[in-house]
């Protein structure tokens, strides 16, 4: 216990002794973290667009011919809830497409009354489990008896799946170098200290003080800057999202049916994220500055 009491009090000084480099570590860390929640959030939110799309588009529509009875079309829905990757499968009368056609031209859907009939085709709609393998099902169906045709929208799911991946890995490249520019800040910090204290760590050690009981003050001093920085960042995300969200809300409501993530909700995750990544950087920082020194 004494000793954390030294530490913690030396870091302390430290940090007082080298104001304006903390307060550019501050900073700077606090900047990398704000871009970084930043990210996070869009992220988050086109995350959860795309499952929403995803949802939307993961069924594939199988259309008959006129000539194919209704107990054909039964028996193949009942063996096609049979495959793998199938959740379910309903059956839709031409009337019902009818129905929903005439919904989805709104205001104009009066006009397809004046057909003399339905020209519309009955069909099987197949909602599968994983988007990504529905591919194999559709290929599947295709060779269904009595089938005119297969709607299934594999360019639109294969550009989702490609952006949602993308857009992940371009997150952890942006966070890995993010979190490598934080590590350097910190570790120039602190080597500042380490030089003006350079004949007294001497001292230390020539009186058999160990390593860790030299590089705690210094790791305590990143881990400082980093709780510092964390809690700055995260109330900036906080004010910056919160705002946004209130702003654009109700609009991404009405366009997508999708409502922003909630802004306490990411608040408090970014702020257990931020704590244990700024006390982190701050403590990896330190060690690395000292690393050197210590070993001669």
């Amino acid at each position: 216990m004494n000793r954390f009491r030294y530490a913690c009090g030396q870091a302390v000084k430290q940090l007082k002794r080298n104001k304006g480099m903390t307060a550019a570590s501050v900073f700077a860390i606090t900047a990398m973290m704000l871009i970084l929640g930043l990210f996070f959030v869009m992220i988050v939110n086109t995350g959860r667009i795309a499952d929403s799309v995803r949802d939307d588009y993961n069924s594939i529509e199988v259309f008959y011919l006129d000539k194919t009875e209704k107990t054909e079309i039964m028996q193949a829905r009942d063996d096609i809830s049979k495959w793998p990757n199938v959740k379910n499968v309903k059956y839709r009368s031409k009337d019902q497409a009818m129905k929903i056609l005439k919904k989805r031209w709104g205001d104009s859907g009066y006009l397809l009354d004046s057909l003399t009939e339905n020209p519309l085709p009955d069909s099987l709609v197949i909602t599968v489990k994983d988007i990504e393998k529905a591919g194999k099902v559709a290929k599947k169906a295709e060779s269904l008896k009595g089938t005119e045709d297969i709607r299934y929208y594999k360019d639109t799911v294969d550009k989702l799946i490609r952006f949602t991946n993308g857009l992940e890995i371009a997150g952890i490249i942006i966070i890995i170098f993010l979190i490598i520019i934080s590590i350097v800040v910190v570790s120039n910090t602190i080597k500042l200290t380490v030089q003006s204290r350079s004949e007294e760590i001497s001292i230390m050690k020539y009186v058999g003080a160990t390593d860790w009981f030299i590089r705690g003050p210094f790791m305590l001093e990143g881990v400082m800057i980093g709780t510092v920085s964390a809690v700055i960042s995260a109330a900036l995300v906080a004010v910056i999202y919160g705002r946004a969200a209130a702003a654009a809300g109700d609009g991404l409501v009405k366009v997508l049916s999708v409502p922003m993530v909630s802004a306490w909700d990411l608040s408090l995750i970014l702020l257990a994220v931020f704590l244990v990544m700024g006390a982190g950087i701050g403590a990896l920082g330190s060690m690395i500055s000292m690393r050197r020194f210590l070993n001669v």
